[in-house]
């Protein structure tokens, strides 16, 4: 009776685990959570846990939370750590299953979560799903329908900034998944990694899943998983000279750590080019300096970066030529 007894205890703290944990990092976000945690609350999939992880904040964030939302559980950070610390406190905040990671300034509608977890039980080749982000503000327009990389080393948003007229509906597999809103496969991520925190913010999500599919895990698009971005609430917009230094540095870093050899060599002139037309845009924007910057840091971060790249290709098992299906095409 001992031993069923146990095992019944086991079963129910089995089933008292839920499957996903979802976690929002966020930093001076008080008033963009009054919008996130109440879309969470409508999700018609009920069986997760929520961690927001505080970064430092200096606003009310945290003691908000625990007058207001006392369901939630809260990490809080000492210091800033950017946004990948914030993100792998997100993942070792438990060990469920699935771990679902969103920005502070999403809105998710009701069948969200249960989409995109339904996609990965359907897909147990797949690290990690995304849905459709359309525009918090004009929410005919796309934000995004999974990110498209290029041999050139940039990423963008499959679709941003376009009206949504049905031409994103095929659930298929993608490249990578935009880190504003995705569901993780715990056993990707113990396979892959956490975020590399050398990156503090921008180009995490992408250098991440670039890794997932060097170790053979895909990445699904669920086109009826939607969510309402406002784009950059946090970290600024895109011109931002924070923006751009993060953006442009750690697409160095993504190239150098998981091109393949073979790639560098044959896809020498477009890396080159888009380092040109950055240059340019930065002479023109009165940035170079900035431009100046970000190499210099680049190149101080190399050896550690080339320390992780060893790692990475030592274990990569897609070709590539398999890579070259996904990577340069929105199909």
């Amino acid at each position: 009776m001992g031993g069923a007894a146990a095992e019944d205890t086991n079963a129910t703290q089995a089933r008292a685990q839920p499957r996903l944990t979802v976690g929002i990092a966020t930093y001076n976000g008080r008033h963009l959570l009054e919008v996130v945690l109440p879309s969470l609350r409508r999700q018609l999939y009920g069986d997760f846990r929520v961690v927001v992880v505080d970064d430092a904040s200096s606003d009310d964030t945290v003691a908000w939370l625990r007058e207001h939302c006392p369901e939630v559980e809260v990490v809080v950070h000492e210091r800033n750590r950017g946004v990948t610390g914030a993100l792998n406190s997100c993942l070792r905040a438990g060990d469920s299953e699935l771990v679902a990671l969103l920005n502070n300034d999403v809105e998710l509608d009701p069948g969200c979560l249960g989409e995109l977890v339904a996609a990965l039980a359907a897909h147990p080749e797949a690290g990690v799903a995304c849905g459709k982000l359309l525009d918090y503000r004009q929410r005919e327009l796309l934000d995004g329908a999974g990110d498209i990389y290029t041999w050139g080393g940039e990423a963008n948003r499959r679709g941003q900034g376009s009206r949504d007229v049905g031409q994103y509906e095929r659930p298929q597999e993608i490249f990578s998944a935009c880190g504003a809103a995705a569901v993780y496969r715990r056993a990707a991520l113990d396979a892959v990694g956490v975020f590399d925190e050398r990156f503090f913010a921008n180009y995490e999500d992408v250098d991440w899943c670039f890794r997932a599919q060097l170790s053979g895990w895909s990445c699904r698009y669920v086109p009826t998983a939607v969510a309402w971005h406002m784009g950059s609430a946090t970290l600024g917009k895109g011109a931002s000279d924070f923006a751009l230094y993060h953006n442009w540095r750690n697409a160095i870093w993504v190239v150098v750590k998981d091109f393949p050899a073979s790639a560098l060599l044959r896809h020498a002139p477009e890396l080159a080019f888009v380092q040109l037309r950055n240059l340019a845009l930065a002479l023109r924007r009165r940035r170079a300096l900035l431009w100046l910057r970000v190499w210099r840091d680049a190149l101080a971060g190399m050896p550690a970066v080339l320390g992780e790249r060893r790692r990475i290709q030592r274990s990569r098992t897609r070709s590539t030529a398999q890579l070259d299906r996904l990577i340069g095409s929105e199909e």
